[in-house]
């Protein structure tokens, strides 16, 4: 009678020994980061710690199980080297990580969405390349002049025009999905990587590939990549998606005025790193009133410039496509919130649509789009900024407008006539703004 009762009870408490059961494990790695997703049957309370000699993070997983289709032991990517797993207290699960000595992790957990379910997430940032050996004093110097660095006001300016492309989506975020299956992460960084050989094919132009492989990338940290590239552009590419397949076409996006309101808010909270969004204007030593202007200034700017790009790209992909929205549409996306970069997100096409489907999936199809892009982009500088055009299409010294300075007086400094000056600028007149690059003209 008793070891029955022993039996059954054991019936009763299996279920609840085991709440979740570890379905998955995927790991995706990225030049900067390692995503490693635990996908779960249930919610799943966990901790994370990390141990030395050598570095582990450590993960347990309360009341979970390993699931038959998981191995216990495999090989890592990026900066997690391999991946462990074993019972503790009986009921408990945990993975161990190895790790470099460089890794951070963080971890979060995910409600279900979508086709996903419970999820627990490890972000491990580092270096996933060991440190170089300490150089000599003139390899110091070779090294340190490799990084790019923003021209000072009144400097020549030599550096190409550079355009941060994001490839939308990526690792375990795939976006929408097609009806034959394509998915929105490989197309978009599949147009994303053809216009960047575009873009590196335009005299004085450089392209800055936010996302270069199947890894996720942040939304606030695709807009701070751009700007530690000091990027002139920020162009995110993405494919759309509707319940209704019969939809389709191509829009265009820029930053929101509401938007932009809540990102304002946030800079002036944190004026201090809100600096160097703003020209390098300090903002601690401003009141409320002053610092809010400087920061109103930056924001209208770069969306008025964000509208003037995506309405020449639009016209580009009107060419191609169907548009779906013929003027330039406006949203609080998170990686649009640039206030001193000009930014827009295209929506090449309709995913969800058999047709746009085949467009984005095929080469011809990828090449027009990216194409189309790059037409608005050249006629953005050509047009909006057109002394920023000129000047990093010339094989003349460049010049960046500061303040306080006047046509005479660059004129005078470079000992060329004002004449000269206007000519190779297609000046009219006299006024200047400053951030202008003017073209200095050499003497034969």
């Amino acid at each position: 009678m008793r070891k029955a009762l022993f039996v059954a009870l054991i019936g009763l408490w299996g279920p609840l020994l085991h709440a979740a059961e570890l379905k998955d494990l995927r790991i995706w790695a990225g030049p900067d980061s390692t995503r490693v997703v635990f996908d779960l049957s249930a919610s799943a309370d966990h901790r994370l710690f990390t141990l030395d000699n050598p570095k582990r993070i450590v993960i347990d997983l309360d009341r979970t199980a390993l699931g038959g289709q998981v191995a216990a032991a495999m090989e890592g990517k990026g900066l997690v080297q391999r991946i462990r797993t074993g019972k503790r207290n009986g009921g408990d699960l945990r993975v161990v990580l190895d790790v470099s000595d460089q890794a951070n992790p963080k971890s979060f957990a995910l409600p279900p969405s979508g086709h996903y379910g419970h999820r627990v997430v490890i972000d491990v940032e580092g270096s996933a390349m060991p440190a170089a050996p300490s150089a000599g004093p003139a390899e110091e110097l070779i090294a340190v002049s490799r990084h790019p660095v923003a021209p000072n006001p009144g400097e020549l300016r030599t550096r190409p025009i550079i355009i941060a492309i994001d490839a939308g989506h990526g690792g375990e975020d795939p976006g929408a999905k097609g009806p034959n299956g394509a998915l929105e992460k490989d197309v978009a960084l599949a147009v994303a990587r053809r216009l960047q050989r575009l873009i590196d094919a335009e005299p004085g132009f450089k392209a800055v590939m936010i996302r270069d492989g199947d890894y996720y990338v942040g939304l606030r940290q695709r807009m701070n990549k751009a700007r530690d590239a000091q990027a002139d552009l920020f162009v995110s590419v993405h494919a759309n998606a509707f319940h209704d397949h019969r939809v389709r076409g191509s829009a265009v996006y820029a930053l929101s005025t509401r938007g932009a309101t809540s990102e304002h808010a946030r800079l002036l909270a944190d004026r201090e790193n809100a600096s160097d969004l703003i020209g390098g204007v300090h903002l601690n030593d401003k009141d409320d009133t002053l610092a809010a202007v400087l920061i109103d200034i930056s924001q209208t700017s770069a969306i008025e410039a964000s509208l003037d790009l995506g309405s020449r790209i639009l016209d580009g992909l009107g060419g191609v496509n169907k548009l779906y929205k013929r003027e330039v549409q406006q949203a609080g996306f998170a990686v649009l919130k640039a206030p001193d970069i000009p930014s827009v997100l295209v929506e090449t096409a309709f995913i969800s649509n058999p047709n746009e489907e085949r467009l984005l999936t095929q080469a011809q199809g990828q090449q027009q789009l990216a194409t189309s892009i790059m037409n608005g982009v050249r006629g953005y500088f050509a047009k909006y900024r057109p002394l920023q055009y000129v000047a990093n299409n010339s094989p003349n010294h460049n010049y960046v407008v500061r303040s306080g300075d006047t046509l005479s007086h660059v004129a005078s400094r470079y000992k060329v006539s004002l004449g000269a000056l206007r000519r190779a600028n297609a000046l009219r007149g006299d006024l200047l703004r400053v951030g202008d690059v003017l073209t200095i003209p050499i003497a034969n």
